[in-house]
């Protein structure tokens, strides 16, 4: 078993950004908060918010609209209790059904047990058609 605890090594750090990918996809809020500290303070683009009930809030309200997400990240860099990732994921609009493949980068820093207590994240969206989608 991996220890997904700081200070981290490049295997440990891959594990742990193939289970953020892995817990994001399955696209279930609740679950998908227990990897953050109870105070997690995260940058989403333009938005601020501090602690699991907001991240619950934030990631039903994305998916509800975002259709169809897939999301795949990757190790762009690792230090002892922080992890940089780079991302692209796909998804439809509920309401436009436009497609989009958004691309971006993720800093995280994580407690002494492991969950993450600053996600800093920045992205951007590209339009695309649906033949063009390749996650």
């Amino acid at each position: 078993m991996i220890n997904l605890k700081p200070p981290f090594s490049r295997k440990s750090a891959i594990a742990k950004v193939q289970n953020a990918e892995d817990a994001w996809n399955d696209k279930d809020p609740e679950n998908v908060s227990l990897a953050y500290s109870i105070n997690s303070h995260w940058r989403n683009r333009n938005q601020f918010f501090i602690g699991r009930p907001s991240i619950v809030d934030f990631l039903s309200n994305k998916w509800e609209r975002e259709l169809h997400y897939k999301l795949k990240k990757e190790l762009w860099s690792f230090s002892d209790n922080r992890i940089s990732v780079r991302f692209e994921y796909e998804w439809q609009h509920s309401e436009t059904k436009q497609w989009y493949r958004t691309h971006g980068n993720e800093h995280w820093q994580f407690d002494n047990v492991g969950l993450m207590e600053i996600r800093d994240m920045s992205a951007n969206d590209i339009e695309i058609t649906e033949t063009e989608r390749r996650l």
